[in-house]
């Protein structure tokens, strides 16, 4: 009897070791994990001040755009503006909206011999307004380079000169260090493309245009304004393309809507003398991905797009151009246009 009790205590003590080792394991696995959490808690905690960190400077950086853009469009109290997400304001910042900001109520004041007072005179262009595309930004409001627009690419704004009347027209500025390539037809191969370089330099009294072929990196064309660089290229590479009218500004690209609105933006355009101001509007129905565009002028105009020159001197001859042409097609063309 006496070994049957002793056997049964003996079992049950070893129970109630397994049961504690059972409780030890546990317990030291969910010290572990709060051990993990606490760690893992850190971390969160400095990537959540971080965050705040980079927001307050988001903030402020977004406070300055607005009162720059309220001093363009007028007296209004930045508080008054609707508060948006850090996307859209810094986009809306960036591309210098008017939409982007409701105007208050204009009060009209009667003056003593009832005339009524004269509109204030505003610096804008009163042309439409331009619509831009979206293009991707930093974390700062800042475009990303480069900027890729169908068969142009910009790769610098350059900087805006402002005590030199030449360096800007009333609906153009000519940035110095401005650099963007384009697509066209070879100078020695129509039938082939080339990759041209434009850009804008710094010629004294006057800006110092060039495009410079990719396969005669020599010979820049140079001229002291855009259409005279066109016009130069385009007899270059055949003189039947004299017919075509020169359009330098959108060969550059520095009449691009998306392009002009980026280089308006930049500090030093409210010093010009000439210069009037832009309007823009971002496009509510397109999204722009990095690398691709809309249908633009270039796709239509022989002056701009190679496939464009290739339609249009089809077109005059009466004969089509495939997609993929034939080199009995393409010899034709280079026939005709040497």
């Amino acid at each position: 009897m006496t070994q049957a009790y002793n056997y049964y205590s003996e079992f049950q003590k070893n129970a109630e070791l397994q049961q504690n080792l059972k409780y030890k394991q546990k317990y030291r696995r969910l010290k572990r994990i709060v051990k993990d959490t606490v760690i893992e808690n850190a971390a969160l905690c400095d990537q959540v001040a971080q965050m705040q960190e980079n927001l307050m400077l988001v903030k402020e950086e977004r406070l300055f755009l607005l009162r720059k853009l309220c001093q363009q469009q007028g007296d209004i109290d930045p508080s008054t503006m609707l508060p948006r997400s850090q996307s859209n304001s810094v986009n809306s910042a960036s591309f210098n909206l008017e939409s982007s900001t409701p105007k208050k109520a204009a009060k009209k004041r009667v003056s003593t011999d009832g005339s009524e007072p004269k509109n204030k005179a505003k610096r804008y262009n009163k042309t439409m307004r331009k619509v831009v595309q979206l293009i991707p930004l930093d974390v700062h409001g800042r475009p990303i380079f480069p900027i890729a627009l169908g068969d142009l690419t910009v790769y610098s704004l350059g900087e805006v000169v402002s005590d030199r009347i030449a360096y800007h027209t009333e609906d153009l500025i000519y940035p110095v260090g401005y650099c963007s390539t384009r697509i066209y037809a070879n100078l020695r191969d129509v039938k082939s493309k080339s990759l041209y370089t434009c850009k804008i330099l710094d010629g004294g009294q006057k800006p110092r245009f060039e495009i410079v072929s990719d396969n005669d990196l020599d010979q820049a064309l140079v001229g002291s304004s855009p259409d005279e660089c066109h016009s130069k290229l385009l007899v270059a590479i055949s003189p039947l393309l004299r017919s075509i009218a020169p359009k330098g500004a959108d060969f550059f690209g520095i009449s691009h809507p998306t392009v002009q609105n980026l280089i308006q933006s930049t500090p030093g355009t409210r010093k010009l003398a000439m210069y009037k101001q832009q309007r823009f509007e971002v496009s509510k129905n397109q999204t722009m991905e990095r690398g691709t565009s809309p249908i633009t002028e270039e796709e239509t105009d022989p002056g701009l797009g190679f496939a464009a020159l290739h339609r249009h001197y089809a077109l005059t001859n009466s004969y089509r151009i495939k997609e993929e042409p034939s080199d009995h097609d393409l010899l034709a063309l280079q026939d005709f246009l040497a």
